[in-house]
């Protein structure tokens, strides 16, 4: 299986489990996460979702190949379907990240709730640099986070960051060593046991809520740029010269 879901002691966990493919997301594996959401945001037994990747990557983002032969089309794609599942989560959301964390790794995590990342983490939003925009509300989202000058940095040049990084700009709330991210953030995902149910879910939506509305409009708005975006010359080069393993070369382009 490549996304596992188990629920032990009130945590609903999401793990992506594709090491083979660098945790490499597929349309199918969108709809099982987007499943597995909104199974654990039904459940009564379920205090908290624990999203995770393998020891050593989170995700490498979508799966190109995948992601070509089948791009997404209009908002019931399986992509979407997960983005909005876990927007509309209405219990806490814990991720734990090491290694890598390319693309959508990174713009989940905006919307998540609590977010720890080992010393080895590298997030990055390359979209640019596949001719393509970027996607989940990053292009809102990380603004109000970093200012316009770093935001540009991650979403125009595509630079990575560490998780100190992540934490110095409000993606993450803290960097542990690799071996101790996932049993700390399961540990923070746990105490929610011990908390008034109700009230969390209060709680979120009024943290949440007064942004939601953009979020989703945001959300739609990138997703029309980013289609068309697919389609584009630039994407084509960028793609093939992802699959050939050399630079793209958009001299051609102006």
């Amino acid at each position: 299986m490549t996304i596992k879901t188990y629920t032990v002691n009130g945590v609903a966990t999401i793990e992506i489990a594709r090491p083979e493919k660098k945790n490499a997301i597929t349309q199918d594996m969108y709809q099982q996460m987007a499943d597995a959401l909104r199974a654990a945001d039904a459940a009564p037994e379920a205090r908290a979702v624990l999203i995770t990747g393998q020891p050593g990557i989170f995700t490498s983002g979508n799966d190109l190949e995948d992601f070509m032969g089948r791009p997404p089309r209009g908002e019931d794609a399986p992509v979407f379907q997960f983005m909005h599942a876990l927007v509309d989560c209405g219990k806490p959301v814990v991720a734990a990240v090491t290694g890598a964390a390319i693309g959508i790794g990174t713009t989940l995590l905006l919307h998540c709730d609590l977010v720890y990342v080992a010393d080895d983490a590298r997030l990055a939003m390359p979209f640019v640099g596949l001719g393509l925009v970027p996607e989940f509300a990053s292009s809102l989202v990380v603004p109000q986070l970093m200012g316009n000058r770093r935001a540009a940095e991650k979403l125009l040049l595509g630079d990575p960051f560490t998780g100190e990084q992540a934490v110095e700009c409000g993606i993450a709330n803290g960097v542990l060593a690799g071996t101790e991210v996932l049993n700390h953030a399961r540990r923070v995902a746990e105490r929610f046991n011990n908390l008034a149910p109700g009230a969390v879910r209060d709680s979120k939506r009024l943290i949440r809520d007064a942004q939601r509305d953009d979020v989703k409009a945001a959300i739609t708005r990138e997703a029309e740029v980013f289609s068309a975006r697919l389609r584009s010359p630039e994407a084509m080069e960028a793609f093939q010269a992802f699959f050939q393993k050399r630079k793209p070369d958009f001299s051609k382009f102006s």
